[in-house]
């Protein structure tokens, strides 16, 4: 009899139905629709934050630069001493590998580092700058541009790349983790003190390399043993080699600048961030959580407006929809009134009326919570197939201090690296999504039946009736 009535009823008021239906519908569908997109933006900004440390890398350590700590970039000319003052007309062209920005650390922090509790794996490298200077010296002990002498000017051309040394024993983690060899081969243990070199697939390309090929690095001949390709997003050097040679290069014997830190967990990062904080108190710590305050771009704007106010938009819609089909059921339960006092009058008793009047909306509501499920991933869908890529751009200041290329009589300038990603948005829909918006239908259907069978079961057959008449 329940399910009879039930029938009869929704196909009888079908259009109203319909309408407290899609209602619920659309605000559900904007529900999943945000969180879906929400979530997307979230793993874009995971991405990036992986592209920036490395597939796997929960912590990397630092430190700042410190005199000296950068290497010893110094430059001769025509066969003099590094460092000595050019004659005017010499002609010289030299290279050599500074670290920049960042710090030099001592290998044995690597091993202190994987000491510790709750880490679970730890990665030294030498991230270096390859800086290439050659041309005229016009004027003797003059600097790059400046007037000498003979009253001409120094003619000098500059290039780099960028050099990472490779700890060959650190496994799975560290700098090369991120990326896969598609030609040629990985590093082997019997690499550590050759002259081999793993190249980006991007700048093999540039600069027309292939397995088998050589080229130098600080003026030191290295054979290309494998190129690599990383995805597109992150961070990539253009060449990597042993970190002993990149060592032995710059100067810096059992240094490294970056430690990758793996932790035993996600719930073990701030535990592990802590303990190296305690043990390298002069060292800079950096997780991911500390890393995506400094993105900027369109990931954080997408970001922000996800969290604030796209979810804050969401509630609001749920909220009128659920309004709204509250409403159209009290003003449905108000024209059938007779059909209410008709029914106590045969006996029927007002928990049963009531039972009615709350099946019918649950029904209304299941209905709108499929059609809202519907709805909510046609809307990821579209976010997914239309939504333009999202950038996000981290910024680093570094300025050579007294180790830089400054001691050959060249001072180099402080300064600025970015580094933007681009990165597509997806729109993943989650299963927590679909449930949460089943739980919001049957919500919404109790909520507009409970209000709307509150007035029946207040009438008394005979109020009932005599309204009618």
């Amino acid at each position: 009899m329940f399910i009879t009535y039930l029938r009869r009823e929704l196909r009888r008021r079908a259009r109203q139905a319909t309408l407290i239906a899609l209602g619920l519908a659309l605000g559900i569908g904007l529900v999943i629709t945000v969180t879906a997109a929400s979530a997307g933006v979230s793993k874009s900004q995971r991405t990036v934050l992986h592209s920036l440390y490395g597939v796997g890398t929960d912590v990397t350590v630092t430190s700042a630069p410190t005199a000296g700590s950068g290497g010893p970039a110094r430059f001769g000319f025509g066969g003099g001493n590094p460092g000595s003052r050019p004659q005017a007309g010499t002609s010289f062209s030299r290279s050599v590998l500074t670290s920049g920005g960042l710090g030099a650390l001592p290998f044995s922090d690597v091993t202190t580092i994987s000491g510790l509790r709750k880490v679970s794996a730890t990665a030294g490298a030498l991230s270096l700058t390859d800086l290439k200077l050659s041309g005229t010296i016009n004027a003797g002990g003059q600097g790059a541009g400046q007037a000498g002498a003979s009253g001409g000017k120094s003619s000098i051309k500059s290039s780099t790349f960028t050099v990472t040394g490779v700890d060959l024993a650190s496994g799975s983690l560290g700098p090369l983790s991120a990326g896969e060899i598609t030609s040629g081969r990985n590093f082997s243990s019997s690499d550590s003190t050759a002259n081999a070199a793993i190249v980006d697939a991007n700048y093999a390309k540039a600069q027309n390399l292939s397995t088998g090929s050589t080229f130098r690095v600080a003026g030191t001949k290295f054979t290309v043993i494998g190129i690599v390709s990383v995805a597109q997003g992150r961070t990539a050097a253009d060449v990597y080699i042993p970190l002993a040679r990149a060592q032995a290069l710059a100067g810096m014997k059992n240094k490294v600048n970056t430690i990758y830190v793996s932790a035993g967990s996600a719930a073990d990062i701030s535990t592990v961030s802590s303990e190296i904080s305690g043990a390298l108190p002069k060292a800079t710590v950096t997780t991911s959580s500390d890393l995506a305050s400094e993105v900027t771009g369109s990931l954080s704007s997408a970001s922000s407006l996800a969290d604030n106010l796209g979810k804050w938009l969401a509630v609001a819609v749920l909220l009128a929809a659920f309004g709204l089909a509250s409403l159209l059921t009290m003003s449905a339960v108000s024209r059938r009134v007779r059909e209410f006092g008709t029914l106590k009058a045969l006996g029927w008793r007002s928990r049963r009326i009531l039972a009615q009047i709350m099946g019918e909306a649950l029904a209304i509501g299941l209905i709108g919570g499929v059609a809202g499920v519907t709805l909510g991933f046609g809307g990821a869908a579209l976010v997914q197939a239309l939504a333009p890529p999202l950038t996000a751009t981290t910024q680093a200041s570094a300025a050579a201090g007294p180790g830089g290329a400054g001691r050959g009589g060249f001072a180099r300038a402080a300064q600025s690296a970015t580094h933007t990603v681009s990165v597509h948005l997806t729109a993943p829909v989650a299963f927590s999504a679909v449930l949460l918006a089943v739980v919001l239908a049957i919500a919404g259907g109790l909520i507009a039946g409970s209000l709307g069978g509150w007035r029946a079961v207040r009438l008394r057959p005979a109020e009932a009736l005599a309204r009618v008449a």
